[in-house]
C-alpha cells in the first residue's frame, strides 16, 4: 500500500498562484501512483457439476492419469456456468490420487457481471483430502477485472457447497 504525506491541500492550493510547478507535479504523481481501492467481499452457494472423460495424451499402460471435462452451473451469490478441464492421476484402488484443473467461471456474482480463472490442485490419500482453489491473477473480465480470492467446497450428502473469499476494486 502506497502511504505518502502531502503538506498541503491541493483543493485549496489548486487556485493560489503560489503553488510551484513542482508541487503540482507531485499532487499529480501522488493520484497517477494510488492503487485502486479493494473491497473484500463473501459469495456462497451451491453449485452442479458434470465431469465427463476426454481422451489423454499418456496412453502409456499403468499411467494411471485420467483427463476430464468440466461444466458447472452455480446458484447462490455467484450466478454463473464453467467449463474446463482437469488432469488427475493416482490409485484409486488404494485411495489416493492427484489433481489439477483450470475452469473459465462466466456469470454475476453479487451484482457484478464478467469472467475469470479459478486454477484448482488438491490431493488425497485414504485420510484426508486437501485442495486449492485460486483466481488466477489478471483473468478477470468485465465488472469482475482485477478480482483475487480462494474458494472452498464441501461436499455433503452429494450436493456441492462454495464459499468464495474474494477482492474487487471498489466502484467509483
Amino acid at each position: 500500500m502506497l502511504s505518502l504525506a502531502v503538506v498541503f491541500c491541493p483543493t485549496i492550493a489548486a487556485g493560489r498562484s503560489d503553488v510551484t510547478e513542482t508541487e503540482t507535479e507531485a499532487v499529480e504523481a501522488v493520484e497517477a501512483a494510488e492503487e485502486p481501492l479493494t473491497v473484500s467481499l463473501r459469495a456462497k452457494g451451491t453449485f452442479e457439476v458434470k465431469l465427463s472423460p476426454l481422451e489423454t495424451y499418456n496412453q502409456a499402460a499403468g499411467a494411471k492419469i485420467g483427463r476430464m471435462s468440466i461444466d458447472k452451473t452455480f446458484a447462490g451469490d455467484l450466478v454463473a456456468t464453467s467449463q474446463g478441464e482437469m488432469l488427475s492421476g493416482g490409485s484409486p484402488a488404494q485411495g489416493s490420487a492427484g489433481y489439477v484443473a483450470m475452469e473459465r467461471v462466466t456469470g454475476a456474482m453479487q451484482g457484478r457481471s464478467g469472467s475469470f480463472l479459478l486454477q484448482h490442485s488438491g490431493t488425497m490419500t485414504p485420510n484426508s483430502q486437501t485442495s486449492t482453489i485460486a483466481v488466477v491473477p489478471g483473468s478477470g473480465t468485465g465488472e469482475l477485472e482485477g478480482i483475487a480470492g480462494v474458494m472452498s467446497v464441501e461436499i455433503e450428502n452429494g450436493e456441492h457447497f462454495y464459499d468464495f473469499e474474494y477482492t474487487v476494486p471498489s466502484r467509483p
